[in-house]
Parts: structure tokens; C-alpha cells; sequence
């Protein structure tokens, strides 16, 4: 089980419509606003294979298994472990002939600090996207209807962010696209896709509390966070009220 602003519990899609069709080369042209502060159950953009081409998909985040009579009793899975998607009986079959991929231009962690949770933002340093492996599932309701729901696959952390978390999104390589999506290539084969990002991939920048309320989800939530400053700023002294300050 997953919960809010648990890892990579939030991301970004910042980048024009045109830029993720050009990077995903898919034949669906898509018009979507940037999103600074992506939250689980809300839909995502997704890359499947869909009648041997690639698809554009919105997809719920929140991944719910065939088998669940009633979405309401499952618990919120926002990622699944690499370590176990090909044996657990929710994503075996979803690994073996759904895996799909997640546009992405920059995600969130939280660094805990006693009672203190610090975000982080993650992004590529010349503001690109990337793509998170993921494994999607139709979900038929008692009622007839569908939804189309998805998950991020994690793994462990890299060397950048294991000073942050120990574990982060599976990122998926271009070069490696087309195998991931392929529901030809094996286990085998796809499993050994599952591995930490290069450390050179990403930039890591601290940002504001903003960001911990969905309810941001404009570019200030990415905005670089001086701690020091604050703690400096909460340190000193107010003036009394009857003294100015030309400062």
C-alpha cells in the first residue's frame, strides 16, 4: 500500500503536448496543460502498445488488479517493487503482457527529518523528459464500467537520491523503450531493464512545502528552497513595534 507523499507520491509534466509526442513518438495529438504537482488517483498520461503501434493513454494512478470485486476495499497502489512484480499474483500477469511507460519532466521525494519532511525535486539538467517503467490494468466494475488504472514499478536508489530515499521510480532508457513495451520481449529480458538510474541522469534541488498540497500545481511548487535562509529569517528578533526599520 501506497500513501500520499510516500515515495515519489507526486510528479511533473511542465513540457508541451508537442515535446512528449516528439520524445514517445505516438500518433495521438493530445492537448494537456502543464502540471507542476501530479497526485495519485488523479489520470495520467501513459505510452502503451495498443494494435502494434504506440497509444496515448490517460490512465487513473492507482493501480487495482482484475480481480478486486469492489476498488473501494483496495488499497491506493501508486508503485509496485521491481522485486516482486513478476511473482505477486496482482502484477504478475500486468508484467508479462502490459507494461507501459510514464511520461515524466521531474518527480518529488521526501527527505524525513525527525518530524520534518523536506521535498526534493528530481529532473533531468537539461529539463527533458523521462519515462518511469510501468504496468497497467483495465478494472471492471460491478456495474459494467472500466478504468484504465497504472502504477510506477520502483527499485532501489541510486547513489544521488539514496541520500534522500532508498528507493525511487525505475527509469526506463530510450534505447530500451521499445523492449519494455513489447509484451514479446521475456520476463527475463524486461526484468533486467529494472535498475537504478545513472547517476548523471537527474539533478537534485530541494523546493518549498508547497508542493505538499495538491491544491499547488503551478511553477512556484519548483521553485529552489533556501532552508538556511528560513531557519535565519525564524531566528531573528522582531523589532519591537514602536521602532522602524529602514531594512
Amino acid at each position: 500500500m501506497a500513501h500520499l507523499r510516500a515515495m515519489c507520491g507526486r510528479y511533473a509534466i511542465t513540457l508541451p503536448p508537442q515535446a512528449m509526442r516528439e520524445a514517445f513518438a505516438y500518433p495521438e495529438q493530445p492537448n494537456f496543460p502543464p502540471r507542476y504537482n501530479i497526485a495519485p488517483t488523479q489520470p495520467v498520461p501513459v505510452v502503451r502498445m495498443h494494435e502494434g503501434a504506440r497509444q496515448f493513454i490517460l490512465m487513473r494512478w492507482g493501480f487495482i488488479p482484475g480481480w478486486v470485486k469492489d476498488a473501494k476495499d483496495f488499497p491506493l497502489v501508486i508503485n509496485i517493487r521491481s522485486e516482486s512484480a513478476r511473482e505477486k499474483p496482482s502484477f504478475r500477469a500486468a508484467f508479462t503482457r502490459r507494461r507501459c511507460l510514464m511520461p515524466v519532466d521531474g518527480f518529488y521525494e521526501w527527505h524525513r527529518l525527525g518530524k520534518e519532511n523536506r521535498p526534493y525535486l528530481f529532473r533531468r539538467p537539461d529539463r527533458g523528459l523521462f519515462a518511469f517503467a510501468a504496468l497497467w490494468e483495465t478494472w471492471h466494475s460491478q456495474d459494467g464500467s472500466e478504468i484504465d488504472t497504472v502504477a510506477m514499478v520502483t527499485g532501489p536508489a541510486n547513489g544521488l537520491m539514496s541520500a534522500i530515499h532508498h528507493r525511487c521510480p525505475v527509469i526506463v532508457e530510450p534505447r530500451d523503450h521499445d523492449a519494455w513495451l513489447d509484451e514479446a520481449t521475456g520476463g527475463n529480458e524486461a526484468a533486467a531493464l529494472l535498475k537504478p538510474p545513472p547517476e548523471n541522469l537527474l539533478d537534485m534541488v530541494r523546493v518549498s512545502p508547497a508542493v505538499n498540497h495538491v491544491a499547488n500545481d503551478g511553477p512556484e511548487v519548483q521553485e529552489p528552497f533556501d532552508g538556511a535562509a528560513e531557519e535565519a529569517a525564524e531566528a531573528k528578533p522582531e523589532l519591537p513595534p514602536a521602532q522602524g526599520s529602514l531594512f
